[in-house]
């Protein structure tokens, strides 16, 4: 993301808004000797199954030079796929003995691995692309922000709405003032997919040949292997993952993010929570995040909704029938023709001109468990986006038919990863680069660790800090496993 001057041509709307510092660090393989953008990149993955199969795949005009997954079965297809490459079970051993054939590195472990990896190749120069949420602690977050200006290195974090053309779009009709002062958004999603509000720890089962455990376990607290950990399930337990808000807010949350130029949060509550747990993340959650004004823009609430707890409120007067947030193609097994489905592209603004396919009633956000979406409240209208920014529209849909797109004045960028690949070859930094991705994490992992406790939890940004829990405090910051490091 980048400012032009004609931002100011909004005026008062978004005086004092945006960010006195840059956008991220500009880094380039020309400090590795290379000559040409043009020149290919060696990346190492960290992670080679499950995301970490299509990250790798994202960056496959590159050179895979080396991979590291403590799990062989999750690994099978790209290890098979680059049979040549190295292979690795421990990441730091792969780091350590391919050093120097290395320009940049993919992190697509499970989240509470994220910092230990990031760190430990950014301190060695090199590049780095994260999966969401950037880390599972605030903390690391801060010090991943930190890292990627001190060794000034390429970063991403995988969220892709941030190089969604809708996300980009939907920025500028708030800032264009299309709706007006936004002050409130509502977010949703039907995740979480896997086991949450689990009352008791897993029984201790045999450990894989396949498997190297120790390697898997990382920098978290030591533990039996169970299945129900790995590889699928860990996002639920609070010592792996971050839950629903963890996997999904970096997505829905993004447009918001970028739109309203959140910064921090002054405090976050859990509203309500279905299934609470010792371990685990709940069923289902309702979440508040308040901040304050940012230059000419009012103090908005973000209240995110996930387990889909109850539909999102409505604006007035909007009927039953008018679709927010993603829309659906027809379910799976229902036969629709070519004509009935939406061909949307992923990352444009709504097209009345083409019409919503007749989807049953019970597949409609607001009445099914399936809806992931946003809906911005300003005080002259409504918008809402898709999962990553996609389809953004106002609401009343009606009200595209006659509305004219603002100036483009934000970068477009080329692609989610070729963005990435573009920042170290000497391009433009990514869209959702380190220095974006870091403090938006953070106030995301305020929602995490909200979920933990009772009442509202106040933040101090400044001095990384909660101000008024001191239990609360203590979790800001990870425990590390003895003979593990993050940074």
């Amino acid at each position: 993301m980048s400012v032009s001057r004609r931002h100011f041509f909004y005026g008062t709307l978004l005086a004092g808004a945006v960010p006195t510092g840059g956008f991220g660090s500009s880094a380039s393989l020309r400090h590795m000797g290379y000559q040409s953008p043009n020149e290919k990149l060696n990346i190492a993955a960290i992670g080679a199954g499950g995301k970490g199969c299509s990250d790798i795949m994202g960056c496959a005009t590159e050179n895979i030079v080396a991979l590291a997954d403590p799990d062989a079965v999750q690994a099978k297809q790209m290890f098979t796929t680059y049979d040549k490459a190295p292979k690795y079970t421990d990441f730091r051993k792969m780091l350590d003995k391919e050093d120097r054939n290395i320009d940049a590195v993919i992190v697509s472990t499970p989240d509470f691995m994220h910092a230990a990896a990031s760190l430990a190749a950014m301190e060695r120069g090199k590049h780095v692309y994260c999966q969401k949420p950037l880390t599972r602690t605030i903390w690391e977050a801060r010090a991943l922000t930190a890292a990627a200006a001190r060794y000034n290195v390429a970063t991403q974090m995988g969220n892709q709405g941030y190089s969604n053309e809708g996300s980009r779009q939907c920025a500028e009709m708030i800032w264009s003032g299309a709706i007006g002062n936004v002050t409130e958004v509502h977010a949703w999603t039907n995740r979480p997919i896997w086991p949450q509000g689990l009352q008791a720890l897993p029984a201790a089962e045999k450990v894989p040949d396949t498997m190297d455990w120790d390697s898997w376990i990382g920098v978290a607290n030591d533990r039996p292997y169970s299945k129900e950990y790995a590889p699928f399930k860990w996002r639920g337990w609070f010592d792996f993952g971050c839950g629903a808000l963890g996997d999904m807010a970096c997505h829905i949350l993004g447009a918001p993010n970028m739109a309203l130029m959140l910064g921090a949060p002054t405090s976050v509550e859990c509203l309500m929570q279905e299934g609470k747990s010792e371990f685990t993340f709940p069923k289902k959650s309702i979440i508040r995040f308040d901040f304050p004004a940012r230059g000419a823009m009012p103090p908005v609430k973000i209240f995110w909704y996930d387990g889909m707890v109850a539909p999102p409120p409505r604006p007035s007067g909007l009927p039953a029938t008018e679709l927010l947030g993603d829309l659906p193609r027809a379910p799976r097994g229902l036969e629709a023709s070519p004509e009935q489905r939406l061909s949307q592209p992923v990352g444009q603004v709504f097209d009345p001109a083409k019409p919503i396919p007749d989807i049953p009633t019970a597949t409609r956000p607001g009445s099914s468990p399936s809806a992931n979406g946003s809906l911005f409240v300003g005080d002259k209208g409504f918008l809402t986006t898709g999962t990553y920014g996609e389809n953004t529209r106002l609401v009343p849909v009606e009200r595209m038919k006659d509305f004219k797109l603002p100036p483009a004045l934000l970068t477009r960028s080329p692609g989610h990863y070729r963005d990435w690949i573009r920042a170290a070859k000497g391009g433009d930094p990514a869209c959702s680069n380190f220095s974006v991705a870091g403090p938006f994490t953070e106030w995301i992992l305020l929602g995490v660790l909200a979920l933990r406790f009772e009442g509202k939890l106040e933040w101090d940004s400044a001095k990384m800090k909660i101000t008024n829990n001191s239990e609360a405090n203590k979790l800001v910051k990870p425990s590390i496993r003895k003979g593990w490091k993050i940074g």
